[in-house]
């Protein structure tokens, strides 16, 4: 695997630098790959991804936490595959404490999962007690179901290490879900203030953001709906519109430098 991504590190930067046009999907990533395959002879846009109009859904209506329990308890959600630089570890660790600090929660782990990181998983899991109870990993789901999975939980959590086009962040957004993310990478540029952050990394920042959402429906209230709002942005229409727009001007400029040449 090391040795794949070496080798196509090399191929995809020459590539990159050999380039008449390149498109970004986020500044995060055109400031990253800049930094590391040095300067481009060609034009550059950043273009982000749409959503897919099935994850749209209103924020809906706060409840304060007393109206739940343990027996109907608060869903978090998680969804992305099972890997190291997602830190599923460090969010069940968050979810416990919160769980031991008397909060009626439970949290919803939905995705593939890279073999090496599901046993990590797995032997945190066996350091929890009563995990079973308030953990549940549910696999990997069609794509038909997973809106389905947004539209039932009450918040969602990405923690993240880096990514390139968070697109379960946005899924999340258009869900009008309250949000707790991770301060990493193009996070704070695709969310912007209509998150709580916090470290990936540290499982007492997980819970202390989490805490801080589900212990006020205002936050709550407002964070889903700015989500919602800024998510708006985010359309295939706009995509395809911005994406057609600039080949046809690194055809145009390209066509001309051939002629000149």
């Amino acid at each position: 695997r090391f040795v794949r991504l070496l080798a196509l590190r090399y191929a995809q930067s020459r590539t990159f630098r050999r380039a008449d046009g390149l498109i970004f999907l986020t500044r995060y990533a055109q400031a990253a790959l800049t930094q590391c395959i040095g300067a481009v002879r060609g034009s550059t846009a950043v273009i982000p991804h749409g959503i897919a109009p099935c994850f749209v859904r209103e924020p809906r209506a706060q409840r304060d936490i007393a109206e739940y329990s343990f027996e109907n308890p608060f869903h978090v959600l998680y969804t992305s595959i099972i890997n190291f630089y997602k830190n599923q570890p460090c969010v069940i660790d968050a979810v416990a404490r919160l769980r031991q600090s008397g909060l009626p929660v439970c949290l919803a782990l939905v995705g593939p999962a890279y073999a090496p990181a599901m046993s990590r998983l797995n032997t945190a899991l066996a350091r929890i007690p009563n995990a079973e109870a308030f953990i549940r990993y549910h696999g990997a789901v069609p794509y038909s179901q997973l809106a389905q999975w947004y539209h039932r939980a009450d918040m969602f959590v990405f923690a993240s290490n880096c990514e390139n086009m968070p697109n379960i962040l946005l899924e999340a957004m258009a869900s009008g879900l309250p949000i707790a993310s991770s301060d990493r990478g193009p996070m704070p540029e695709v969310l912007g203030d209509a998150g709580v952050y916090f470290d990936p990394e540290d499982p007492a920042e997980i819970a202390a953001a989490m805490r801080s959402l589900i212990e006020s429906p205002s936050l709550r209230k407002q964070k889903a709906q700015a989500a919602y709002d800024r998510a708006k942005a985010f359309s295939w229409r706009r995509c395809a519109d911005e994406t057609f727009r600039f080949l046809s001007t690194v055809a145009v400029a390209a066509r001309q430098k051939s002629r000149a040449d």
